[in-house]
């Protein structure tokens, strides 16, 4: 097998099984049906976000599409070059529109994202399209944001230990935990070289965001608000 065909063979497969996989297929297929020849896009983390790669693969495949995306992770880079997709690397000027997934979303379509540590690529692709589209199933829905997932942090690692004890004294912050990898010794390291904290929160209040930002140390959060996007589940 030539290095071309095993680099497209590695974003073959997500990792691991995909939860309510017929909805999501269901709703990747709605979204990749949206796309024009000659688009930029900016594809999301996630299962869901992967799922809709793919069904983008597939257009370009039978339709003869030209499409690029800007990818907000490794592994959705990995898929997108496996689906046949051009991968823009360096942000380019324009991004006609992006989609993304979540991993909480309340009724003042506020978000809780970055369980699988993305979330500041996720952010800076949200903030560079003005035309976003979140891919979040019924299951995504909450009546109290933070009810069902913590809210991710990342941290500059030499500031781990004292941004753990800025974040324990917060407002409404039940637990904070630092996240620990599955398959190395030790914890997370993101792609932008920080370490995550995933913070319990009792009630998550207007002003939780700029209180986290402000402590030294912190490079971005999972709570994204204030974003206006369209809702596809």
């Amino acid at each position: 097998m030539s290095d071309d065909h095993a680099a497209l063979d590695i974003g073959r497969d997500w990792c691991r099984d995909i939860a309510n996989r017929p909805a999501k297929e269901a709703i990747a297929k709605a979204v990749a049906a949206r796309a024009r020849s000659g688009e930029v896009i900016g594809a999301g983390s996630g299962s869901t976000s992967f799922l809709t790669v793919v069904a983008l693969g597939q257009r370009v495949r039978t339709e003869k599409l030209d499409l690029s995306v800007v990818p907000t992770s490794l592994e959705i880079q990995y898929a997108a070059e496996s689906a046949g997709l051009h991968v823009h690397i360096s942000v380019p000027a324009r991004i006609d529109w992006c989609f993304d997934g979540a991993d909480e979303v309340d009724a003042d379509q506020r978000m809780i994202k970055g369980r699988g540590g993305a979330l500041y690529r996720e952010r800076q692709v949200l903030l560079a399209t003005g035309h976003r589209i979140i891919v979040a199933d019924a299951s995504k829905s909450v009546t109290r944001l933070g009810s069902k997932h913590p809210v991710p942090v990342e941290v500059e690692a030499p500031w781990a230990r004292r941004a753990a004890h800025a974040l324990r004294d917060l407002p409404h912050v039940e637990g904070v935990a630092l996240r620990q990898a599955v398959a190395k010794d030790g914890p997370v390291i993101t792609e932008s070289g920080g370490v995550l904290f995933d913070v319990h929160f009792s009630a998550i209040d207007a002003d939780a965001q700029a209180r986290i930002m402000a402590i030294p140390g912190v490079r971005g959060t999972g709570l994204f608000v204030g974003f206006a996007f369209e809702r596809i589940e």
